[in-house]
């Protein structure tokens, strides 16, 4: 609601002194000082109980967990801070914080992008008034070309090391290029074994598009044994409790332990959808095919996984046999024609 303060009689305060009194009580708002409208301003603690249902209930976030480790950790930080109190500052002590805690640049990056969302979210339910403060932070910069590939060699040993509720998981992650998500939420009825076919909803990819992967011969094996094994639930793959992935047991922690005795390091999960895909690519697939099957929204995204073909090597190589005089030759020919 507007706010109206009387400061002069007309005609004897003039408008820059209105204008003055106005910057003057936007910067106490800024700074939780004006007790007639900061009063109702809630602390971080406070507000993030409503943000967090706001994320799971209203817009149904997919990476709504990712955003409640998030808010723990911003917890913690901010304690009972008034949220019109948080300055750019106090955000950058936080990222410092965070680096010498030795967090990598991309969790710390999805922290601050979870309290930026918070304050916009709560500027939009008038918990909040000023420039979002995030606005004015930097964020770190992120290496996300691809390092990681899973070998012939270290998959085998993987999978002698994993449990029997794993195995399937990550076979499949590497015949398919699904993302952990994906997967975990995968439910019978979007595999059709007749048509050899995986339907992704939109509500469950990443960039809410629905998506369709073919089922390769080895895949529909593996899923056929599957189905004996959990055609009494509606979901693919479930935990060793034999429930779907859905409460507190981590699938991240399973996958490293098995790389822990198997003796690989520096694997995540999602390095197997990068195996998948750079197996498509050195197969011979085409750029367009694997993009559409990893559901990138942009062909530039999937050529990173892209590798120089024989006819561009082929055509480089012409490079190293070329003969000064071969377009004088050309030219001369064109000439006489």
């Amino acid at each position: 609601k507007d706010k109206w303060e009387s400061i002069g009689e007309a005609g004897i305060v003039t408008k820059a002194v209105a204008q003055a009194r106005l910057a003057e009580r936007k910067r106490q708002i800024r700074l939780g000082l004006l007790d007639m409208i900061c009063a109702k301003i809630p602390t971080l603690f406070e507000f993030s109980n409503e943000y967090m249902t706001y994320v799971k209930t209203t817009i149904a976030k997919r990476s709504w967990r990712r955003d409640e480790i998030s808010i723990g950790h911003l917890r913690k930080f901010f304690a009972a801070s008034k949220l019109s109190s948080i300055t750019p500052k106090d955000i950058l002590d936080y990222q410092s914080k965070r680096v010498t805690d030795g967090m990598k640049p991309a969790t710390i990056n999805r922290e601050l992008a979870c309290l930026k969302h918070l304050f916009n979210f709560a500027k939009q339910r008038d918990k909040f008034f000023g420039e979002n403060p995030v606005s004015k932070v930097k964020f770190l910069e992120e290496n996300n070309q691809i390092e990681r590939v899973l070998t012939s060699e270290e998959e085998i040993t993987l999978l002698d090391a994993c449990a029997p509720h794993l195995r399937p998981i990550i076979l499949t992650a590497i015949h398919t290029g699904m993302r952990k998500n994906e997967l975990l939420s995968l439910k019978w009825f979007n595999v059709d074994l007749d048509n050899n076919v995986i339907t992704i909803e939109s509500t469950n990819t990443k960039n809410k598009k629905l998506k369709r992967i073919p089922i390769n011969s080895s895949l529909r094996k593996l899923l056929l044994e599957q189905k004996l094994k959990t055609s009494f639930s509606s979901y693919v793959f479930l935990n060793p409790g034999g429930n779907p992935y859905l409460g507190k047991f981590s699938l991240t922690t399973c996958f490293e332990n098995a790389c822990s005795r198997a003796g690989i390091k520096e694997l995540r999960f999602h390095d197997l959808r990068h195996t998948a895909a750079t197996r498509m690519i050195e197969a011979g697939a085409s750029i367009v095919a694997v993009s559409k099957i990893l559901g990138h929204s942009t062909l530039t995204m999937t050529m990173r996984y892209s590798h120089p073909d024989n006819s561009l090597k082929e055509a480089v190589e012409k490079l190293a046999n070329f003969k000064p005089n071969c377009s004088q030759n050309r030219s001369q020919e064109k000439i006489e024609h």
